[in-house]
């Protein structure tokens, strides 16, 4: 008599890809990008336009990894800064495998929303509507609004979400989790982002300034670690230093006997802290770099392409 060995379950086929968040500045994305990671790992700031590279989220749902490329916001460029970010966004949707359009629902399709999508007609790739900021509109606008944008232009899903309190979000998750092509994961799967921590870092105290300062401090500042020393107690040495272009924001972000540089300091320890699960030790400088914004190092180190014109 043969017996025949039950056959084993074929293992689930993985996917994995490329999503890029596509939108005006502050519709949402960086809070979105956080939202369905379920961690943070983009700069959040009600200061618009800052988010400056393409930093990445990897999202794990069931069998697929959703990589998550978090462009900066679209707008009319004016400064070479604004024209690099602008040229960064627009590769980020040309080279993904998918493209979520956010829109604010608030704001609907106004000017720079009607532009995005004029100039999405030139991107291949299947495209996903997200009305994001829901709980801000009557539920008959964002119905209306919807069929405006979907007659506008070919989506494949239209999802209403709120970024902020997550409603919307898990549904969104899985959509993106079938939509990506089959293939096996390109980052560990206890990964979260691909950018260092280091530059995560960097990112973070950039954060605290714009909280703090608001009005008072222009986008002509960032901020580079410069150390990262790892120690017996397991604790974590960092030094950074915040580049400005004049004196006089110099002065701006040391604040009166130094208190504004404490003060960005101590939440930024608090945040990367709580991110890396040990203690911290944070160091801040602040240095006068005249110009930086025309420089192409600065511009590498920040993820960006140099325009020359």
């Amino acid at each position: 008599m043969t017996v025949e060995a039950s056959p084993e379950a074929a293992p689930a086929e993985t996917r994995c890809g490329f999503v890029a968040l596509i939108g005006a500045p502050n519709v949402g994305k960086s809070t979105l990008v956080n939202a369905l990671v379920g961690s943070k790992v983009t700069i959040v700031s009600r200061k618009v336009q800052t988010t400056r590279a393409l930093i990445r989220g990897i999202v794990i749902e069931d069998n697929a990894q959703v990589i998550l490329v978090d462009t900066p916001g679209i707008f009319s460029p004016k400064r070479r800064l604004d024209r690099a970010m602008v040229s960064t966004a627009w590769s980020g949707a040309h080279d993904a495998d998918l493209v979520c359009v956010l829109l604010d629902a608030k704001a609907g399709i106004d000017e720079e929303a009607e532009a995005i999508l004029t100039k999405l007609a030139t991107v291949a790739h299947p495209k996903i509507l997200v009305l994001n900021k829901i709980d801000l509109i009557p539920r008959e606008k964002l119905l209306a609004l919807a069929q405006a944008a979907n007659e506008r232009m070919k989506f494949e899903h239209t999802f209403m979400i709120s970024a902020l309190s997550g409603d919307g979000v898990d549904d969104l998750r899985k959509t993106l989790a079938k939509s990506v092509p089959p293939g096996p994961f390109h980052y560990p799967e206890d990964q979260m982002s691909d950018a260092p921590l280091r530059h995560l870092a960097a990112e973070i105290t950039r954060e605290k300034i714009y909280r703090q300062l608001h009005q008072e401090l222009p986008y002509q500042s960032t901020v580079e670690t410069d150390s990262w020393t790892e120690r017996k107690d397991k604790s974590v040495r960092i030094e950074q230093t915040i580049f400005v272009e004049r004196e006089s924001q110099r002065k701006i972000v040391l604040g009166k006997g130094g208190a504004t540089i404490k003060s960005i300091g101590a939440d930024s320890r608090k945040e990367i802290a709580e991110i890396l699960g040990v203690p911290v030790h944070l160091f801040l400088f602040v240095k006068v770099r005249e110009n930086w914004g025309d420089d192409p190092d600065r511009y590498r180190e920040m993820g960006l392409e140099f325009p020359r014109e």
